[in-house]
This record gives C-alpha cells, structure tokens and sequence, in this order.
C-alpha cells in the first residue's frame, strides 16, 4: 500500500501474526510495564552501522496488537528525498502514551531516528517508557546462549526457526542497489529479515510476561522453565532492590536444578540466594544458607565460610566458631593457592 502524508506518499507493508495480547504479566518484571498501554514495538533497517547524519534508516518495522493480531507495517522510504513524509508517517504510529519496545533501540535505533527527525526541524515524537529487550536478554538468557543477539535469543528462548535469513551485513548494499535499479525484488529479503525481527519481539514479550515476570510474585514457574533463567531474573530484581521476587525467583530456580551437571549453576544460584537473604536482614536462615554452601566444598566454599564466620561473630557472639569458620577458609584459600586458583578477596577478608 502506499500511505498518503503531508508530502509524498510512503510505502508500506503489512503482515499479521496470532500473537496473544496478554502481557499482563509484565507488570511484574524489575522494570515494571503498563500491559494497559499501547505498545509500539519497532525495529530500523539502515544504510550503514554508525550513528551519524550519514546513515539513513529506510525501512522501519512497527508492531502492534489489533485485538488478537499482532500487525506488523514496514515503512519503506522509496527515495531518500521522500523521508519529511517517511518520518512523518512513522511519528503517527506512536501514541503519545505508548510504550516503545526494541532490541539494542536505545543504544541505536531510537537515537538515530532522533538524529533524522532534528535534520528535518522537527521534534522527535513523544511516547510513555521505553522497554529494551536487550539488556534483559543478557540478563535472563545469556546464559545458555551463544550470544545476545535476537537471532540468538529469538531461536533458544521462542523457538524460531529462519529459513533463508538474509545476514544483517548485506542489508545496505541491497538497498543501494535497489536505489540503482528500481527493482523492488531486491529488498524482499530485507523486508523479511525486519518482518521477524518485530514478531521475535513480540514473542519475546509473551515468554516474559506467561512464564518469567509472574515468578517474583507467585514463587512458582510454570511450565518448562529453565532454572538458569530463573536465576538471571532473580539478579535483574537484586539489581533494582526488590529482595523479596530475586528471592522467589532463586528459590523457584533451586527446585528446578537437579541434574548432576547443573552443579555449576546450583552454586551461583545458591550465592545469590544467600546474599539476598543476608540483605533482608533475616540472618538465621542466610547463615543456614552460607553454612550449606561452605559444607559443600565447591568453588565458593571458602567465601561462605567467611559469611560464617561473620554471623557467628556478630549475629550469635560465638568467637571461637568464627574463628573455626575462618581457619576452614583459610584452609581452602591455600589449597587454592597451590593449585593456582588464588581468590584476592577472601584473602583480603581473611587478613581482615
């Protein structure tokens, strides 16, 4: 179709997708989001990587839910001498409410469109919060990927499989020479490529909001959840200080590690867990958990036995167990030594 604005007319394409609209479950991740408002997802397609005046996005992907379809329209710009009505047509997409969602978007997309929009005197438009999926990505899902990249992500967490994808690098060019051509046919794979990177958005929402955000608040995870995730959601709540879901969620993750070769995980869950209680102030069961840890001798045991050591001497007033607990670390700190794993700071709290 082409869309009529103040200038010339724009190109646009149009897809729908049976993606659920319940995001509810977003108000409950660290972020907290507003699933009553709009939300606007959008990915840029541009003639280069670089964030300056010389890169032009000319093709922006906008997703929204109609209902219970998900439309995705791509804003194509036929010339470059079109863009005033490009813009313009992308500005009427956004309510001034909504809540704008992107992959890496802060870093790049949204402050290049912002570039574009001053180059034509006009005010970028306005919109309620921004959600960026990237960095909770790295957070919940790195883990057990092989990167953050949506690609990445979009095919371990939602299963999507691409078929023929065209690589991000070959984008400009074929837009150059469709410039030279005229020939649309070459920007079909581009559009392609932009159509699924706005609907692996839109999935992603939907994992997050069914299976991940509601576990701060319920303590249970439904469904097949792995327990890594649960864990990497549970530091992204520490982060922001909301003790009480990073502790739901490692509790939840806890339950869920009982293969012998999550041992690694189960350590760092276990860390996190005990350093979460210990900021809540309930000391009795971080000492328990501390205790659990340094008991099972892993990488972490002479860490923990230095918490130990501090509740025994400052919550229970037992010196002679604080200082047992610290000669069982002192212990593992030199067998560490010899074996080349020296850890700097338990040595520098055991001096202490």
């Amino acid at each position: 179709d082409v869309l009529e604005t103040s200038h010339r007319g724009v190109v646009v394409v149009e897809s729908r997708e049976p993606i659920s609209p319940d995001l509810e479950g977003l108000r409950a991740l660290p972020e907290p989001v507003d699933p009553s408002r709009p939300f606007v997802l959008f990915d840029t397609e541009t003639t280069g990587l670089g964030s300056g005046t010389g890169t032009v996005p000319f093709l922006i992907g906008v997703g929204s839910w109609e209902g219970d379809q998900f439309v995705t329209r791509q804003l194509l710009l036929p010339e470059q001498s079109d863009e005033a009505g490009y813009l313009e047509a992308f500005e009427a997409c956004i309510p001034n409410d909504a809540i704008l969602v992107s992959y890496n978007g802060r870093t790049f997309d949204w402050p290049l469109l912002v570039t574009r929009f001053r180059l034509h005197g006009r005010r970028p438009p306005s919109f309620g919060e921004h959600l960026d999926l990237l960095p909770l990505a790295r957070a919940i899902w790195k883990h057990r990927l092989p990167d953050a990249r949506l690609a990445s992500v979009e095919a371990g967490v939602a299963g999507v499989r691409r078929d023929h994808d065209l690589a991000g690098a070959l984008v400009p060019g074929r837009y150059l020479d469709y410039l030279r051509h005229g020939r649309g046919t070459l920007l079909r794979d581009v559009l392609e490529h932009n159509r699924q990177d706005v609907v692996s958005m839109a999935l992603l929402l939907r994992v997050l909001s069914r299976d991940l955000a509601p576990v701060g608040r319920s303590g249970r995870a439904d469904g097949p959840v792995h327990p890594g995730d649960l864990g990497g959601l549970g530091r992204a709540y520490a982060r922001k200080r909301r003790h009480e879901e990073a502790l739901a969620c490692f509790d939840a993750a806890m339950e869920r590690l009982v293969e012998p070769w999550e041992t690694q995980a189960y350590e760092g869950i276990a860390m996190e867990r005990a350093r979460t209680l210990t900021r809540m102030g309930l000391r009795t069961e971080a000492e328990g958990a501390w205790h659990a840890i340094a008991l099972e001798g892993g990488r972490h045991a002479a860490w923990a036995w230095l918490h130990v050591a501090k509740h025994r001497e400052h919550d229970a007033h037992d010196f002679r167990g604080a200082l047992a607990a610290t000669d069982r670390a002192r212990a593992l700190a030199e067998r560490g030594r010899l074996f080349g794993r020296r850890d700097r700071h338990v040595e520098r709290d055991l001096a202490r």
